[in-house]
């Protein structure tokens, strides 16, 4: 499995706070059944701007040698939607925002007082320039987490969602995972990510979750979620289509 969603980086958010933890989180999910992970630091959210991509890549590569060769670190950003986003990725390569180690993917975590049309825009504007955007825990989206109607909209303009391991497995509550399940009932889920924090309260892992989903919708479908549609994007590639 590949974990394309964890807040690893020490020091930069509200994720790992050393060194220590983020290797700690690391071997947690390698024990878990992971063979990489992501860090995706917020980015242009609030005190996380996170917009210095070196610092960010140097810190990627202490942890990497912190973990060691067994278990692969990548780099990408949780990238907060705003109405500059779409200037700041016209920079790219500049910039500062970060793609999914380095592929045409981009994480967006859209705004809770975002609106259905400023996302289709946003969506429409991204594919045509080539970006595959992946909508990050959209289960947690107040004004999209309750109108899959919505969620196919934009999955049919070339939008793809990422939702958590805690909300399938009902860790976060009755709500998100009724979300989750209605999302995953309706073949509207592309990824799945822990959105790991730390080694404790959000720790990294997804193998219950995957087998919960193996057991609900199908041992493909959590192939596809976890390993096979994280791979795809590792090598900046699209989806493999479901079978």
């Amino acid at each position: 499995m590949i974990d394309l969603h964890c807040h690893v980086l020490p020091g930069v958010d509200d994720g790992a706070r050393s060194l220590e933890e983020a290797a700690a989180m690391c071997r947690l999910a390698a024990r878990d059944g992971c063979e990489a992970m992501v860090a995706t630091p917020h980015q242009r959210r609030g005190e996380w701007w996170n917009a210095d991509r070196e610092g960010l890549a140097a810190l990627a590569g202490e942890l990497q040698d912190a973990v060691g060769p067994g278990f692969r670190v990548y780099l990408g950003g949780e990238v907060h939607v705003d109405p500059e986003l779409l200037a700041e990725v016209e920079k790219l390569p500049g910039g500062g925002v970060l793609p999914l180690a380095g592929s045409r993917y981009l994480l967006l975590e859209l705004d809770s007082l975002g609106t259905p049309r400023g996302t289709i825009h946003l969506v429409h504007e991204l594919v045509v320039a080539g970006w595959r955007p992946i909508l990050a825990h959209p289960e947690f989206i107040p004004w999209l987490a309750p109108d899959p109607d919505l969620v196919a909209r934009l999955v049919a303009l070339g939008a793809t969602t990422q939702v958590t391991a805690m909300s399938v497995t009902g860790d976060f509550g009755r709500r998100p995972q009724a979300h989750t399940w209605a999302l995953l009932d309706a073949g509207l889920v592309h990824f799945l990510a822990s959105d790991s924090h730390d080694t404790r309260r959000r720790p990294p892992g997804l193998r219950r979750a995957h087998d919960l989903i193996a057991e609900r919708w199908g041992g493909e479908t959590a192939r596809r979620l976890a390993a096979d549609n994280p791979r795809a994007v590792m090598e900046n590639r699209p989806l493999p289509e479901a079978v």
